[in-house]
């Protein structure tokens, strides 16, 4: 699914106002601009798990029992965490979902879900 069909070059400057339909749209103008097309949607569910394994490897490290080997940047979780999403919104705009629409049910879902379980704690 191509979320924006404006044909401009993207610009690469995302901004601090940058909602997740932006998000997505920025995504899929890239891939279809710059980058060669999308890959499968397995494809990305593999490289989404590489990147995942990326954070995790550096909150082992930053936060855990293990330390940084040499040549590793102790610093690269902000980027490795836009990794991620970037390849989440690259997985939503090939399979048709709308990431502001499914966070804001997923919200939804998780206050009526949670809040009576949580209520206890604010005490």
């Amino acid at each position: 699914m191509s979320v924006n069909n404006n044909n401009t070059p993207p610009s690469g400057n995302a901004n601090e106002d940058t909602t997740l339909r932006g998000l997505q749209e920025q995504v899929d103008k890239w891939i279809t601009g710059i980058g060669v097309r999308y890959f499968s949607p397995l494809t990305n569910m593999a490289v989404l798990t590489e990147e995942v394994g990326e954070v995790a490897r550096i909150m082992a490290r930053r936060y855990g029992d293990q330390s940084f080997k040499p040549g590793e940047n102790p610093d690269a979780l902000a980027d490795e965490l836009a990794d991620v999403l970037w390849v989440v919104a690259a997985i939503a705009n090939q399979t048709g979902v709308d990431l502001t629409d499914a966070f804001a049910r997923n919200i939804a879902k998780k206050t009526a879900r949670d809040r009576p379980r949580h209520e206890h704690l604010a005490e």
